[in-house]
Protein backbone atom coordinates (compact mmCIF):
# COMPACT_ATOMS: atom_id res chain seq x y z
CA UNK A 1 0.00 0.00 0.00
CA UNK A 2 1.63 3.46 -0.75
CA UNK A 3 2.84 5.78 1.66
CA UNK A 4 -0.21 9.07 1.64
CA UNK A 5 1.66 11.31 4.01
CA UNK A 6 5.41 12.48 5.04
CA UNK A 7 4.28 12.95 7.94
CA UNK A 8 6.38 15.35 9.32
CA UNK A 9 5.64 18.90 9.93
CA UNK A 10 5.61 21.33 6.84
CA UNK A 11 8.04 23.76 8.90
CA UNK A 12 10.39 20.71 9.03
CA UNK A 13 10.10 19.88 5.11
CA UNK A 14 10.75 23.09 3.84
CA UNK A 15 14.44 23.57 6.13
CA UNK A 16 15.44 20.27 4.90
CA UNK A 17 14.53 21.09 0.95
CA UNK A 18 15.84 24.99 1.64
CA UNK A 19 18.82 23.54 2.84
CA UNK A 20 19.58 21.57 -0.32
CA UNK A 21 18.81 23.81 -2.71
CA UNK A 22 21.23 26.20 -1.01
CA UNK A 23 24.06 23.80 -1.22
CA UNK A 24 23.81 23.90 -5.04
CA UNK A 25 23.21 27.55 -6.40
CA UNK A 26 23.19 27.92 -9.93
CA UNK A 27 26.72 28.90 -10.25
CA UNK A 28 27.47 25.88 -9.07
CA UNK A 29 25.69 23.53 -11.10
CA UNK A 30 27.74 21.57 -13.92
CA UNK A 31 26.17 21.39 -17.46
CA UNK A 32 26.75 17.81 -19.18
CA UNK A 33 27.24 19.24 -22.48
CA UNK A 34 29.75 22.27 -21.79
CA UNK A 35 31.73 21.15 -18.50
CA UNK A 36 33.75 17.98 -20.31
CA UNK A 37 36.38 17.61 -22.46
CA UNK A 38 34.34 14.98 -24.05
CA UNK A 39 36.69 15.22 -27.73
CA UNK A 40 39.62 13.63 -25.37
CA UNK A 41 37.75 10.58 -23.75
CA UNK A 42 39.34 7.72 -24.35
CA UNK A 43 38.25 4.17 -22.93
CA UNK A 44 41.07 2.90 -24.12
CA UNK A 45 42.86 4.19 -21.12
CA UNK A 46 40.71 2.20 -18.95
CA UNK A 47 40.87 -1.83 -17.83
CA UNK A 48 38.68 -4.57 -18.84
CA UNK A 49 37.15 -4.23 -15.46
CA UNK A 50 36.26 -0.26 -15.49
CA UNK A 51 34.87 -0.30 -19.06
CA UNK A 52 32.44 -3.31 -16.99
CA UNK A 53 31.90 -0.52 -14.07
CA UNK A 54 31.19 2.36 -16.32
CA UNK A 55 28.08 0.03 -17.93
CA UNK A 56 27.01 -1.29 -14.67
CA UNK A 57 26.25 2.29 -13.54
CA UNK A 58 25.08 4.13 -16.29
CA UNK A 59 22.46 0.98 -16.00
CA UNK A 60 21.98 2.05 -12.32
CA UNK A 61 21.64 6.35 -13.28
CA UNK A 62 19.69 5.35 -15.95
CA UNK A 63 16.77 4.06 -14.13
CA UNK A 64 15.81 7.20 -13.27
CA UNK A 65 12.30 7.15 -14.42
CA UNK A 66 11.73 3.88 -12.32
CA UNK A 67 13.10 5.78 -8.90
CA UNK A 68 11.40 8.79 -9.60
CA UNK A 69 7.67 7.06 -10.16
CA UNK A 70 8.10 5.03 -7.19
CA UNK A 71 8.59 8.61 -5.28
CA UNK A 72 5.10 9.44 -7.04
CA UNK A 73 3.40 6.76 -6.22
CA UNK A 74 5.00 6.52 -2.57
CA UNK A 75 4.02 10.61 -1.87
CA UNK A 76 1.15 11.33 -4.32
CA UNK A 77 -0.14 14.74 -5.68
CA UNK A 78 -3.71 13.72 -7.26
CA UNK A 79 -7.13 14.92 -6.30
CA UNK A 80 -7.53 11.82 -4.24
CA UNK A 81 -4.93 13.24 -2.29
CA UNK A 82 -6.57 14.80 1.16
CA UNK A 83 -5.45 19.07 1.46
CA UNK A 84 -3.56 18.09 4.72
CA UNK A 85 -1.70 15.32 3.09
CA UNK A 86 -0.85 17.35 -0.33
CA UNK A 87 0.67 20.14 1.27
CA UNK A 88 2.97 18.04 2.92
CA UNK A 89 4.14 15.83 -0.40
CA UNK A 90 4.37 19.04 -2.02
CA UNK A 91 6.75 19.97 -0.21
CA UNK A 92 9.07 16.71 -0.64
CA UNK A 93 8.05 17.09 -4.34
CA UNK A 94 10.30 20.34 -4.35
CA UNK A 95 13.24 18.23 -3.57
CA UNK A 96 12.28 15.14 -5.45
CA UNK A 97 12.41 17.12 -8.94
CA UNK A 98 15.67 18.62 -8.17
CA UNK A 99 16.75 15.01 -7.31
CA UNK A 100 15.56 13.82 -10.34
CA UNK A 101 16.87 16.25 -12.47
CA UNK A 102 20.55 15.84 -11.33
CA UNK A 103 20.20 12.07 -11.58
CA UNK A 104 19.27 11.85 -15.06
CA UNK A 105 21.85 13.99 -16.04
CA UNK A 106 24.12 11.54 -14.44
CA UNK A 107 23.00 9.25 -16.82
CA UNK A 108 23.35 11.52 -19.25
CA UNK A 109 26.56 12.16 -18.66
CA UNK A 110 27.53 8.55 -18.50
CA UNK A 111 25.90 7.54 -21.51
CA UNK A 112 27.88 10.28 -23.83
CA UNK A 113 30.88 8.81 -22.14
CA UNK A 114 30.54 5.47 -23.69
CA UNK A 115 29.79 6.89 -26.59
CA UNK A 116 32.69 9.24 -26.89
CA UNK A 117 35.23 7.11 -25.56
CA UNK A 118 34.57 4.33 -27.43
CA UNK A 119 33.04 2.06 -24.94
CA UNK A 120 29.75 1.75 -26.78
CA UNK A 121 28.09 2.77 -30.26
CA UNK A 122 24.50 5.49 -29.04
CA UNK A 123 21.83 3.30 -31.08
CA UNK A 124 22.74 -0.09 -29.11
CA UNK A 125 23.09 1.56 -25.79
CA UNK A 126 20.06 3.35 -25.66
CA UNK A 127 18.19 -0.11 -26.90
CA UNK A 128 20.36 -2.10 -23.88
CA UNK A 129 18.95 0.88 -21.91
CA UNK A 130 15.49 0.55 -22.34
CA UNK A 131 15.08 -2.90 -22.14
CA UNK A 132 16.26 -2.04 -18.18
CA UNK A 133 14.63 0.80 -18.31
CA UNK A 134 11.26 -0.22 -18.72
CA UNK A 135 11.39 -2.96 -15.75
CA UNK A 136 9.58 -2.25 -12.82
CA UNK A 137 11.53 -0.19 -9.79
CA UNK A 138 9.84 -1.57 -6.17
CA UNK A 139 10.83 -0.85 -2.96
CA UNK A 140 9.35 -3.24 0.27
CA UNK A 141 9.07 -0.19 2.32
CA UNK A 142 5.68 0.96 3.66
CA UNK A 143 7.25 3.11 6.41
CA UNK A 144 8.83 6.59 4.95
CA UNK A 145 11.47 6.78 7.57
CA UNK A 146 12.25 3.77 5.97
CA UNK A 147 11.68 4.62 2.62
CA UNK A 148 14.68 7.57 3.27
CA UNK A 149 16.97 5.24 5.11
CA UNK A 150 17.17 3.20 2.10
CA UNK A 151 18.13 5.70 0.10
CA UNK A 152 20.63 6.98 2.49
CA UNK A 153 22.32 4.54 2.39
CA UNK A 154 22.06 3.77 -1.56
CA UNK A 155 23.51 7.49 -2.41
CA UNK A 156 25.73 7.13 0.53
CA UNK A 157 27.34 3.93 -1.07
CA UNK A 158 27.12 5.20 -4.66
CA UNK A 159 29.09 8.31 -3.50
CA UNK A 160 31.82 6.09 -1.96
CA UNK A 161 31.81 3.82 -4.88
CA UNK A 162 32.33 6.99 -7.48
CA UNK A 163 35.34 7.88 -5.09
CA UNK A 164 36.89 4.76 -5.30
CA UNK A 165 36.34 4.48 -8.91
CA UNK A 166 37.55 7.96 -10.16
CA UNK A 167 40.93 6.89 -7.73
CA UNK A 168 42.08 3.92 -10.12
CA UNK A 169 40.74 5.16 -13.65
CA UNK A 170 43.39 6.04 -15.96
CA UNK A 171 40.90 8.56 -18.53
CA UNK A 172 40.97 12.31 -16.85
CA UNK A 173 37.53 13.01 -18.83
CA UNK A 174 35.93 9.88 -16.61
CA UNK A 175 37.40 10.90 -13.49
CA UNK A 176 36.33 14.30 -13.53
CA UNK A 177 32.70 12.48 -14.48
CA UNK A 178 32.87 10.76 -11.63
CA UNK A 179 34.01 13.18 -9.43
CA UNK A 180 30.76 15.27 -10.44
CA UNK A 181 28.67 12.61 -9.47
CA UNK A 182 30.13 11.56 -6.60
CA UNK A 183 29.55 15.18 -5.06
CA UNK A 184 25.98 15.24 -6.02
CA UNK A 185 25.40 11.92 -4.34
CA UNK A 186 27.29 13.37 -1.42
CA UNK A 187 24.46 16.35 -1.02
CA UNK A 188 21.37 13.65 -1.67
CA UNK A 189 23.02 11.53 1.23
CA UNK A 190 22.81 15.12 2.89
CA UNK A 191 18.93 15.79 2.47
CA UNK A 192 18.02 11.81 2.92
CA UNK A 193 20.34 11.93 6.65
CA UNK A 194 18.88 14.99 7.18
CA UNK A 195 14.83 13.79 6.87
CA UNK A 196 15.89 10.63 8.88
CA UNK A 197 16.78 13.10 11.85
CA UNK A 198 13.60 14.18 11.27
CA UNK A 199 11.56 11.62 11.99
CA UNK A 200 13.91 10.43 15.01
CA UNK A 201 13.55 13.95 16.59
CA UNK A 202 10.10 13.76 15.53
CA UNK A 203 8.86 10.20 16.70
CA UNK A 204 12.00 9.40 18.87
CA UNK A 205 12.19 5.38 18.92
CA UNK A 206 9.82 4.09 17.50
CA UNK A 207 11.11 5.12 14.03
CA UNK A 208 14.00 3.10 14.72
CA UNK A 209 12.67 -0.41 13.65
CA UNK A 210 11.31 0.47 10.31
CA UNK A 211 15.30 1.89 10.06
CA UNK A 212 16.28 -1.37 10.77
CA UNK A 213 14.17 -3.08 7.90
CA UNK A 214 15.28 -0.77 5.70
CA UNK A 215 18.94 -2.33 6.35
CA UNK A 216 17.37 -5.84 6.71
CA UNK A 217 16.10 -6.00 3.24
CA UNK A 218 18.50 -3.50 1.75
CA UNK A 219 19.64 -3.96 -1.85
CA UNK A 220 21.33 -1.72 -4.36
CA UNK A 221 18.94 -0.59 -7.09
CA UNK A 222 18.36 -3.00 -9.72
CA UNK A 223 19.36 -5.81 -7.66
CA UNK A 224 16.48 -8.04 -8.75
CA UNK A 225 16.32 -6.79 -12.38
CA UNK A 226 19.27 -6.18 -13.87
CA UNK A 227 20.73 -9.66 -16.15
CA UNK A 228 23.82 -11.22 -14.27
CA UNK A 229 23.44 -8.25 -11.65
CA UNK A 230 25.21 -9.81 -8.87
CA UNK A 231 28.29 -11.78 -10.77
CA UNK A 232 28.49 -8.07 -12.26
CA UNK A 233 28.26 -6.39 -9.23
CA UNK A 234 30.98 -8.06 -7.55
CA UNK A 235 33.25 -7.88 -10.22
CA UNK A 236 32.88 -4.07 -10.50
CA UNK A 237 33.58 -4.20 -6.34
CA UNK A 238 36.71 -5.85 -6.75
CA UNK A 239 37.75 -2.98 -9.27
CA UNK A 240 36.98 -0.15 -7.12
CA UNK A 241 37.93 -1.85 -3.68
CA UNK A 242 34.43 -1.35 -2.72
CA UNK A 243 32.01 -2.71 -0.28
CA UNK A 244 28.47 -1.16 0.02
CA UNK A 245 28.14 -2.24 3.50
CA UNK A 246 30.25 0.67 3.90
CA UNK A 247 27.56 2.97 4.01
CA UNK A 248 25.54 1.27 6.51
CA UNK A 249 27.76 2.99 9.37
CA UNK A 250 27.06 6.61 7.91
CA UNK A 251 23.21 5.81 8.54
CA UNK A 252 24.22 4.85 12.58
CA UNK A 253 26.12 7.80 12.88
CA UNK A 254 22.86 9.94 11.41
CA UNK A 255 20.68 8.13 14.27
CA UNK A 256 23.07 8.66 17.28
CA UNK A 257 23.54 12.03 16.18
CA UNK A 258 19.52 12.22 16.10
CA UNK A 259 18.68 11.14 19.63
CA UNK A 260 19.75 12.85 22.33
CA UNK A 261 20.59 9.74 24.89
CA UNK A 262 21.25 6.19 23.55
CA UNK A 263 19.02 3.41 23.47
CA UNK A 264 18.37 0.16 23.84
CA UNK A 265 16.96 0.31 20.25
CA UNK A 266 19.71 2.18 19.13
CA UNK A 267 21.93 0.32 20.12
CA UNK A 268 20.81 -3.13 19.01
CA UNK A 269 20.21 -1.23 15.55
CA UNK A 270 24.46 -0.21 15.76
CA UNK A 271 25.03 -4.18 16.95
CA UNK A 272 22.86 -5.30 13.49
CA UNK A 273 24.59 -2.97 11.18
CA UNK A 274 28.15 -4.46 12.71
CA UNK A 275 26.91 -8.07 11.98
CA UNK A 276 25.77 -7.24 8.33
CA UNK A 277 29.00 -6.05 7.85
CA UNK A 278 30.60 -8.85 9.21
CA UNK A 279 28.65 -11.34 6.52
CA UNK A 280 30.47 -12.72 3.53
CA UNK A 281 30.03 -10.24 0.43
CA UNK A 282 28.16 -12.82 -1.36
CA UNK A 283 25.82 -13.82 1.91
CA UNK A 284 24.38 -10.17 2.29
Amino acid sequence: MPVRSIGLPADDLDRSVTAFMAATPVTRRWDVERDFDWGAADANRLTDGQRSAVRFITFIEDHLPGYFALYSSRFPLDADTDVETFLLNREIYHFTVRWAQEEDSHARALFRYQVESGISAAEPLRRELAEEGRKQFSLPHEHPAALFAYTLVQEKATQIYYQNLKAVVGDPVLAEVLNRLSRDEARHFTFMADMVENYLHHYGDSVVEPIREAIAQFRMPLADTLRGYWRWALRIADTAHYDHTEAYEHLVRVVRRAVDAPSDRVDELDRFVRACRALPADSR
